[in-house]
């Protein structure tokens, strides 16, 4: 691991991620990348197309001018905060503070070919609003992303233990490399569940043993268990019982969840679960 590159706006959540990432960078041992992207439909808004129509294009020019420099100081200081969440949290190696203008979506080639990881809060600046929803923004990077991506939830509560959503397909085989390759869980309890329904038992039991052999020769404290019943909830039920403090899985598109729609496993528990996931493709 070489960089995290971790996505922050002025909402809640983005206090959580710098708090996560914090606390990744210093067991993955890497550096941090900031970046705020100022959303260009700000500047789309239909009171600014009014303010157009109403005083004339000259004074319209300088209320955009005026806009965009509030935009900018806005974005100096949520990226002096973040570094200052990062300090607070105790790491303390390098910082990269990154402000583009555009969408994140539109950004995210660019930005992760230089990382490694990317950590995004689940919802933005209108958390409050809708709060069953998930945030747009998130859920496009998650699905755009190439890189792991790490989901923080809404605050830090310190990472203890993990559970690991395993199938035997080539996402789940990306995060049991990752998790044998990396110190992340190393300290940790590691629960690897798997969901099966009951005429898959012998199945279900076949997928805990071949990720028991994998991890075997690891430092890895793990426990294995299967679970029955709709898999997000089966998942999310357990997480919350079992006091879980960071959800792994792959993510869209993966084991028999393909054959309802694409990415409703994903979608269903990056909605359901209170907890930060950590995604692989």
């Amino acid at each position: 691991m070489k960089q995290l590159l971790v996505c922050i706006d002025g909402s809640q959540y983005a206090t959580s991620c710098c708090r996560y990432a914090g606390w990744l960078a210093k067991r993955l041992d890497c550096r941090i990348e900031l970046v705020y992207v100022t959303d260009l439909r700000q500047f789309e808004a239909p009171f600014v197309a009014d303010l157009s129509g109403s005083l004339g294009i000259q004074p319209f020019q300088a209320v955009m001018g005026q806009l965009q420099a509030l935009e900018e100081k806005k974005a100096e200081l949520v990226l002096s905060q973040g570094e200052d969440l990062l300090r607070e949290s105790g790491y303390g190696g390098e910082v990269l503070k990154t402000h583009k203008t555009g969408f994140l979506v539109d950004c995210l080639n660019e930005l992760e070919q230089s990382s490694d990881f990317i950590v995004i809060g689940k919802r933005g600046e209108n958390a409050n609003f809708a709060t069953e929803h998930l945030g747009s923004t998130m859920e496009r990077v998650a699905r755009a992303a190439v890189k792991p991506c790490f989901v923080a939830s809404r605050s830090f509560d310190g990472v203890k233990k993990i559970a690991f959503a395993y199938q035997s397909v080539s996402s789940c085989h990306s995060a049991l490399n990752f998790l044998k390759s990396h110190p992340l869980a190393d300290g940790l309890e590691l629960h690897v569940i798997t969901v099966a329904p009951s005429e898959e038992e012998a199945t279900a039991l076949d997928i805990l043993k071949e990720a028991e052999i994998a991890l075997g020769d690891s430092n890895i404290d793990a426990r294995y268990q299967m679970l029955h019943g709709i898999p997000s909830q089966a998942i999310s039920c357990y997480v919350k019982d079992n006091a879980i403090d960071m959800l792994v899985m792959g993510a869209y598109g993966h084991s028999r969840i393909r054959r309802l729609v694409i990415g409703s496993f994903t979608t269903e528990m990056l909605r359901d679960c209170r907890k930060p996931i950590l995604m692989f493709r």
